[in-house]
């Protein structure tokens, strides 16, 4: 069983950063792939960034490729996203999740979800 917390949420202006972290508990995440996603109003949950267990393969969605970067420290059991440039486009709850096996894209096959941060960018 893993627990995943996020936070780091808030608003921001157009061009400004964040950086989101996620808290996981249980003595076998470091053998999780992990991911973050969002989810807009009105629309589905989408896949932004994944790594996977020893965080040697990293993926990102090409909306935010070059802009956010996925990180984790497997000794804290942390997961982090930094984002940056962000745009009024990125205003979404963020999630963080994790799963057993290759971090694909998938929401659905992800396993544990935390309850989501808000980050709201303004014009």
């Amino acid at each position: 069983q893993v627990q995943l917390v996020e936070s780091g949420g808030a608003l921001v202006q157009a061009g400004g950063s964040l950086r989101l972290s996620c808290a996981a508990s249980g003595r076998s995440f470091r053998s999780y792939s992990v991911g973050w996603f969002r989810q807009a109003p009105g629309k589905g949950r989408e896949s932004l960034a994944r790594m996977s267990p020893e965080g040697t393969g990293t993926y990102y969605s090409d909306s935010v490729k070059g802009r956010f970067t996925i990180s984790r420290d497997n000794a804290k059991n942390m997961v982090f996203l930094q984002m940056d440039g962000l745009n009024p486009g990125d205003t979404a709850v963020y999630y963080c999740a994790a799963r057993s096996g290759f971090p694909i894209s998938d929401a659905e096959r992800y396993d544990y979800w935390g309850q989501g941060t808000q980050v709201t960018v303004s014009s």
